[in-house]
């Protein structure tokens, strides 16, 4: 991982803007993923893990998100036709043994499941799916946005799956290894207003587990699973939340709901809005 210590919002600007032209000059064929985190001390974990479940067995998480599905469906109105708990996950973990992690991203009888997956994960259901966004923006916001957890320097990360130009990866089962799920995908709205994307990272150890992504980033490969780390002073909060609400970047857009446009109109009203005394 590289990471880098700036002084500004105008310097990861620039920053950014130099790796977007080295990737178009080295004809990286894989696109930039971005995620915000409001402490720059903070690993990168997926919520399932910062619930303590680290290295948990893919099907005993099926296995969760199996039981509680009745009950989502009967307070959302809608139905998930996810993999059955336990002789579909057990027959398709069988099935598609020698080609997992790539079988998340386009085995066919897997999509239901990820969409129901993607779901759970933006409604706080802890999930193995650590999410990114195709935006530099969004996930800047998701840096800035609580006051109270920026008391330090915030991190905007920049991912690349790989530097080949045709999108190769390599790795071996035993060691952990980083799939990228993509967004297309029928899921909630919240995943195309904020750009989604999504990763896991797995490993097997006599049976497949979820693992953690910074076990694979530690791994020293220039090649594939690049992750540059940008740290940025958190005193430049209101100045960078105020150009993406200028943007249109703002909770209200990014959530819908009545909590998020409260969100949005005390920014606006209490720090944005510039009044005659």
């Amino acid at each position: 991982m590289h990471e880098i210590d700036l002084d500004s919002w105008g310097a990861f600007e620039e920053r950014l803007q130099t790796l977007i032209e080295e990737r178009i000059q080295q004809k990286w064929s894989a696109n930039f993923l971005y995620r915000g985190q409001g402490n720059s001390t903070w690993e990168l974990l997926t919520t399932l893990e910062r619930n303590g479940k680290d290295l948990l067995p893919l099907r005993e998480y099926h296995h969760f998100i199996f039981v509680v599905k009745t009950q989502i469906e009967s307070f959302t109105g809608t139905n998930w036709n996810i993999l059955p708990y336990p002789n579909g996950i057990d027959k398709w973990l069988r099935e598609n043994d020698s080609i997992i992690p790539n079988a998340f991203g386009w085995c066919a009888e897997y999509q239901d499941t990820y969409s129901y997956m993607a779901y759970l994960r933006h409604y706080g259901f802890p999930s193995p799916l650590l999410d990114w966004s195709s935006s530099p923006y969004v996930a800047a916001y998701f840096a800035f946005r609580d006051v109270l957890q920026c008391e330090k320097d915030v991190s905007i990360y920049v991912f690349l799956e790989s530097k080949s130009e045709i999108g190769l990866k390599g790795g071996c089962s035993d060691k952990p290894y980083i799939q990228k799920l993509g967004p297309y995908v029928k899921t909630d709205v919240r995943h195309f207003i904020q750009q989604c994307n999504y990763t896991i990272c797995i490993v097997h150890d006599g049976e497949w587990r979820y693992a953690p992504h910074e076990k694979a980033f530690a791994r020293c490969d220039s090649n594939q699973d690049v992750l540059w780390k940008f740290n940025i002073p958190s005193s430049e909060r209101l100045k960078v939340l105020k150009l993406l609400d200028g943007y249109n970047i703002n909770a209200l857009s990014l959530f819908g709901s009545g909590e998020s446009l409260m969100e949005t109109m005390a920014l606006r009203e209490l720090h944005f809005r510039e009044r005659d005394r």
